[in-house]
Order: C-alpha cells, then sequence, then structure tokens
C-alpha cells in the first residue's frame, strides 16, 4: 500500500500547487512546451491540410504562411475545383482552376473573394499559431486558472476573452498539467445555452521548432455531433 499512497500524496501536491498558477504563467509555460525558441514571430511555412466531415466528402489544401513577408497562399481542391487565394502585403489575387479570370457568377458560386481569402489567412493563422497568438493585442487572459475535468482527464485550464474590435466569443484552452501541452479548446457566443465547438487535438507535427497539432477533431458542445476532421498531412519550413 505505501507506494500507492506515496502516489496519491505526491499527486494531490502537483494539483495543489497548479491552482496557484496564473493565467499568463500558464499560457507561457505552454508556449515555452510548443515554441521554445520564438520562432512564431518569423514562420516560413507550407501546411497540407485535408479536412473531412462525417458524410465521406474532403477538402485538400495547401497553405503558405510568410510571417514577416506578410504572404498568404491558400490552393484548395474539392470536387475537381482549384481555388487559389494569395494575400500579399495588402495586394489579394484569385485563381480557378488556374484562371485569374473568374467570372462575377463562378466568384459567387465558390465564394471567390477577398474577403473570403482574408478570412482563411485569420483562421489558419491563429489556429495553427496557438498558444503563440493568445499574446495578440486585444486579447484578454483571465488571471485565474481551472482545473477541469474533459474526456476523462484532468487539465489546466485557460480562460481567453476579447477586445469588442477583435471578437466576441468565449474561448478555453485545456493544458496537460506536466508537460503544459495544448490538448483541446473550446468556445461560446453564449455560454449560457451552451453553443459553439470543442476541439479535440491529437498528435504532433514540428514545423520551424514549433510543436503543432497532427490532428483536429470537431465537435458541437450542445451534443458532442462531430462536425468533422482535419489533419495536417505535410509540413515543411521555407527560407
Amino acid at each position: 500500500m505505501k507506494p500507492y499512497f506515496f502516489c496519491f500524496f505526491l499527486l494531490w501536491g502537483t494539483m495543489i500547487s497548479a491552482q496557484d498558477i496564473s493565467g499568463i504563467e500558464l499560457l507561457d509555460k505552454a508556449i515555452d512546451y510548443h515554441d521554445p525558441n520564438n520562432n512564431w514571430s518569423s514562420f516560413k511555412g507550407n501546411l497540407g491540410i485535408t479536412m473531412s466531415t462525417p458524410d465521406g466528402k474532403e477538402r485538400v489544401s495547401d497553405i503558405v504562411l510568410n510571417l514577416p513577408g506578410e504572404y498568404f497562399q491558400l490552393i484548395s481542391e474539392k470536387d475537381g475545383v482549384i481555388l487559389k487565394q494569395v494575400l500579399e502585403k495588402g495586394e489579394c489575387k484569385l485563381m480557378l482552376n488556374g484562371s485569374a479570370t473568374v467570372s462575377e457568377e463562378d466568384k459567387k458560386k465558390h465564394r471567390l473573394t477577398c474577403e473570403r481569402a482574408n478570412m482563411y489567412k485569420n483562421y489558419y493563422t491563429y489556429l495553427y499559431g496557438l498558444p503563440m497568438k493568445l499574446k495578440d493585442p486585444g486579447t484578454i487572459i483571465d488571471p485565474k486558472t481551472q482545473k477541469k475535468t474533459f474526456k476523462g482527464k484532468e487539465y489546466l485550464v485557460l480562460k481567453a476573452t476579447y477586445e469588442e474590435e477583435v471578437g466576441g466569443d468565449i474561448w478555453y484552452f485545456y493544458f496537460d498539467p506536466k508537460t503544459y501541452a495544448m490538448e483541446v479548446y473550446q468556445f461560446f457566443r453564449d455560454e449560457s445555452k451552451p453553443d459553439g465547438e470543442y476541439i479535440l487535438l491529437t498528435g504532433e507535427a514540428e514545423v520551424s521548432g514549433i510543436k503543432m497539432p497532427k490532428t483536429r477533431d470537431w465537435y458541437y458542445n450542445k451534443d458532442d455531433k462531430h462536425l468533422g476532421t482535419d489533419v495536417l498531412t505535410k509540413t515543411a519550413s521555407l527560407k
């Protein structure tokens, strides 16, 4: 019985001390795990992502992200249609199946707009830049952390909200209490409903010294319905 007795109190001591960590301290430890050399601000990489939904449909995306060069490129293929969207220092270029001449009808049909290209840039930069992106201006980190058990595992949880001009969602980030690896995140628009989604992260891929989630599974908060999965199938650092 002694080994179990010892382990219980060792674990209990870890749990107690975990309660004392502040939101900023937890975020800093998570960033130390995912981006130990502070490479995110100079990130230049190529990401290949395959997204699938429960009905069997797939979308394959190839992304080039060059933060210091203010460059974003997204090439996506679905049902034989190839869309290319490029943003470079404020300039926007759109292509459909290799042609830069796209009719207004086709733009509407495929939702091919510069506004949507910017949305994708912000989306991929945010999700693959976590938890480092939580240092961005306009992000409000709750000074108090929480302990929560989610899907049978206990986590240290960080709450983030945003200034009005940035966004209105409420986010929770779940970190392994020993390694500080990010394993789950969750957002709500109105916690009283509840609405929003949670995302389970499994596996890791290292790109430019940054540990990124390999697989993300998306679910509704309200009923645990599976929405889809995206898998990081290709990674490369760019010079």
